[in-house]
């Protein structure tokens, strides 16, 4: 821990080879007319960053971080302290955070409350000094064996309430911290087989407890975005918010979408068989982008790694996307990401935010590059050039009937699709990332 209790600042240096140092991120540096600090609105995952200790399936911790305190209230304000100095040291904006990350857990609900409200009190009080801001806040209705068939979702009425009992005092710290987002993420709603499951009973129950989240946070003045989190197999076998197009059915069954927006993780979309980019882009088209968690999985594994993100093509597409939808408005870049095991001192994870700041830094300007070149712009419009006058246009403007069409196509004689140049497309795309 020697070097990482030497270190201030990570300073913009791209010409440098010292690994604690960012090549391409300059937080104040204007692009499009907004510093890549508002573009890119970096937070910190608390629960990764300094919950997390190396523990996987098959084996124990490999990094302690109890900071030699025993208590747990000690602990856990230990653990706050080197969280916001981390943020200080590598100029990290936001963070977010889970009720249990920041306070242990009692014997009781009313205990495990009253020990988060006192850690949210500490937090604040952190957040003023390292002038620090709380991007989202969300409660973990999930790890505790009380929600092992769901939390909202669960066939047992009194998880329902302790999973209410969470998110109120969750809901009362976003607005206390001024969290411009609050994230449902669902984890345990879902169901392994029907042979056990009203799934009717327990989707109502879903929409029933976000209505009431929501119409308590509008009360006591939450002005944020509520966020859902789609995801699949993690760890439910049917989830009931698999992707963004199974969020947005159940938000407009239930009358939800003014109110909630997606909160959309890469490692997540890809286990949805998406790609990152088809996951924001369906939100967009939407009208429901909220947030983002910023990570990466490993293709070749069939769960969430949490890996920081690296892959320069994927910070690429995310950030084209984001640019094209205005930029982030309540929401931001969350690293969502954790060391590896093996990666186990204090400075690896430094070492890991630095990856993927400056993954997304480099992305964002290689999208910028990529739409003030505008060849791929323009492609897209002049290929679907065909609904902008005759046929194509009553189509689009609805002036036309469906005999109109029939009737019209009858007229046609050989037609001739224009090439979809999906490999030229992907030359310019490498042509701006490598020149």
């Amino acid at each position: 821990m020697q070097k990482f209790e030497t270190l201030t600042h990570i300073p913009y240096a791209p010409e440098t080879k010292e690994p604690f140092s960012f090549r391409w991120y300059n937080p104040d540096e204007v692009l499009a007319g907004k510093k890549m600090r508002d573009h890119l609105k970096f937070a910190m995952a608390y629960w990764h960053t300094i919950g997390a200790e190396g523990v996987d399936m098959f084996g124990a911790g490999t990094l302690d971080k109890t900071f030699g305190q025993k208590e747990p209230m000690d602990i856990y304000r230990a653990k706050a302290d080197c969280f916001f100095r981390m943020m200080d040291i590598l100029n990290i904006d936001y963070y977010c955070f889970h009720d249990v990350d920041i306070a242990p857990e009692g014997s009781t609900v009313k205990e495990s409350l009253a020990n988060f409200n006192e850690m949210v009190n500490y937090v604040y009080e952190l957040q003023k000094k390292y002038n620090k801001k709380c991007l989202w806040v969300t409660a973990n209705n999930f790890s505790d064996k009380k929600f092992m068939a769901g939390a909202a979702t669960s066939c047992c009425a009194d998880v329902f309430t302790v999973a209410a009992a969470k998110v109120r005092a969750c809901i009362d710290a976003a607005i206390k911290l001024g969290a411009t987002g609050y994230v449902f993420w669902g984890g345990r709603e879902g169901y392994d087989t029907l042979l056990n499951t009203d799934m009717g009973l327990e989707l109502d129950n879903m929409a029933r407890f976000l209505t009431m989240a929501r119409d308590y946070g509008r009360k006591n003045g939450f002005k944020g975005d509520f966020y859902i989190e789609p995801k699949p197999k993690e760890p439910t076998k049917h989830q009931y918010d698999f992707d963004v197009a199974t969020c947005m059915n159940f938000l407009r069954k239930y009358n939800l979408t003014a109110d909630f927006k997606m909160n959309i993780e890469a490692n997540h979309a890809t286990l949805a068989t998406h790609t990152f980019e088809h996951e924001l882009r369906t939100a967009i088209v939407n009208d429901s982008f909220g947030s983002i968690d910023a990570n990466q999985g490993d293709l070749l594994l069939g769960w969430d790694t949490d890996q920081f993100p690296t892959d320069v093509y994927s910070t690429t597409y995310c950030m084209l996307e984001v640019l094209r939808a205005g930029g982030f408005t309540n929401g931001g870049l969350n690293f969502d990401a954790k060391t590896r095991r093996q990666s186990n001192t204090f400075e690896d994870i430094i070492l890991a935010h630095i990856s993927g700041m400056d993954a997304f830094a480099l992305g964002l300007r290689k999208a910028l590059e990529i739409m003030a070149d505008g060849r791929i712009e323009a492609f897209v419009k002049e290929r679907y050039s065909s609904y902008n006058s005759g046929i194509g246009q009553k189509i689009v403007e609805g002036n036309i009937t469906l005999e109109e069409l029939a009737d019209y196509a009858c007229t046609l004689g050989e037609i001739e699709v224009p090439s979809g140049r999906q490999e030229y497309l992907e030359t310019v795309v490498n042509r701006i990332l490598f020149r």
